[in-house]
């Protein structure tokens, strides 16, 4: 019997255009290997549309909130249809990055120190006047971005004091809690997860500029390398961090680490992807590539491992 898959994609969110490219990338993926697939966006019709017991399988594309903060994780437990990624609690902790920052601290994991502000701290608190400590605390270059969402939206490099408030109030634009970061030197690298198993490390070079949302979602902006150029042993250490990143937020199936890696070669845990892109310049099938799978049998592996109910 042809499984039927309700790729989801779209959604509200500022990253509904990438969803909606990789939701398309995946659907044709699938319908040329005989599944029979629909594409979902996220609308008032989607529990009628996937309650009515025609679909096998969820596949999620979705990029953002409702898409990566769990919502839509818990909704699809309780329609009882399997689907693809980690479940609702995994995907609302990685999700919050002061959290899911907060989890790999108290584990040991390497992850850059940060100072976390929301709106209510300098509207009504008046947090404003301990900017300063800040910057005595993490230092200069400092990194400042939304405690929620994802594709280096709302992301700020600072490089010196005075410019951190207008940083703030730029990244309050996206989420009323922002993250300060201490900024750290180094490579951008990504390890993605395939039931708790790293494949390649992705080395991404931006041609101009840092790794912002053109550099990863503009063909020919950024140049990447997999695997990434480092020693083994270092290749070994971020792959490592990406496992036990996973495991801290009770990872299954899929996830995507993002790392900066040092000039010392120790690696320091960024953010957890919870539904990676599947776009033609996004970072796991690059790496599913360079482990030998197609993108056709990457989407059937994740197709398959949801319809298993894998926990790795």
């Amino acid at each position: 019997m042809t499984t039927s898959v309700a790729v989801l994609a779209g959604g509200l969110s500022l990253e509904r255009e990438v969803s909606l490219r990789s939701g398309g990338r995946v659907a044709e993926a699938l319908a040329d290997r005989g599944y029979r697939v629909t594409r979902l966006d996220l609308d008032d019709q989607l529990v009628r549309t996937l309650a009515d017991g025609s679909f096998d399988v969820a596949f999620l594309t979705l990029h953002g909130k409702a898409g990566e903060d769990g919502t839509i994780q818990g909704l699809l437990d309780l329609l009882g249809l399997p689907y693809t990624g980690p479940g609702a609690t995994a995907s609302a902790l990685a999700w919050d990055k002061v959290v899911c920052k907060g989890l790999w601290s108290r584990a040991g994991l390497d992850t850059p120190d940060w100072v976390s502000l929301s709106t209510d701290a300098v509207r009504d608190m008046g947090a404003a006047r301990a900017l300063d400590r800040i910057v005595d605390r993490l230092g200069l270059p400092l990194v400042v971005k939304p405690a929620q969402g994802g594709a280096s939206m709302g992301v700020r490099r600072v490089e010196r004091a005075e410019d951190l408030p207008a940083a703030l109030v730029a990244s309050y634009s996206y989420h009323e809690v922002v993250i300060v970061e201490q900024f750290i030197a180094g490579a951008d690298v990504a390890v993605a997860l395939v039931d708790g198993r790293p494949l390649p490390a992705v080395e991404a070079v931006p041609k101009e500029g840092s790794y912002d949302f053109a550099a990863r979602y503009t063909p020919g902006a950024t140049e990447f390398f997999v695997p990434a150029r480092f020693d083994e042993a270092t290749l070994s250490r971020c792959a490592a961090a990406a496992v036990a990143a996973y495991q801290q937020v009770g990872g299954r199936r899929l996830a995507r680490a993002d790392l900066i890696v040092g000039a010392d070669g120790r690696p320091w845990l960024l953010e957890l992807d919870t539904c990676p892109g599947m776009t033609e310049t996004s970072l796991l099938p690059l790496a599913a590539s360079a482990e030998g799978w197609s993108f056709g049998a990457l989407c059937e592996r994740l197709v398959a491992s949801a319809l298993e109910g894998s926990t790795a």
